[in-house]
């Protein structure tokens, strides 16, 4: 994990979602020394316990881990990127110009 912001930032999230050691624990189907040891830097996270931790406070593990700054849980392009595997070109294309219509509606109208 990048300059192991693990820790920090699970503590930080943790924080400001009100949560206690013991309550995440609790929401997430964790040990409650599980959270301890992850916030202390002595433990990390497996795949499952991060999926865990990232669903229960609603943040990107992706965050979590460091590799972003973002916190949301998953990005809106991401979210829509997985449907897209076996979309045609002219579907791809549709929706590119339902996005930028989008994107322009919500435009300050300057004129």
């Amino acid at each position: 994990m990048p300059e192991d912001l693990f820790p920090t930032r699970l503590r930080l999230i943790r924080e400001q979602r009100g949560f206690t050691q013991a309550q995440l624990a609790t929401e997430a189907g964790l040990p409650a020394t599980t959270i301890s040891h992850f916030e202390a830097g002595s433990r990390k996270p497996s795949f499952d316990n991060l999926r865990r931790l990232s669903k229960t406070l609603n943040v990107s593990s992706d965050y979590l881990m460091g590799i972003t700054d973002t916190q949301e849980a998953t990005g809106a392009a991401s979210r829509i990127a997985r449907h897209l595997g076996n979309a045609s070109k002219e579907d791809i294309a549709f929706l590119e110009q339902m996005a930028q219509a989008m994107a322009n509606k919500s435009k300050p109208n300057d004129e």
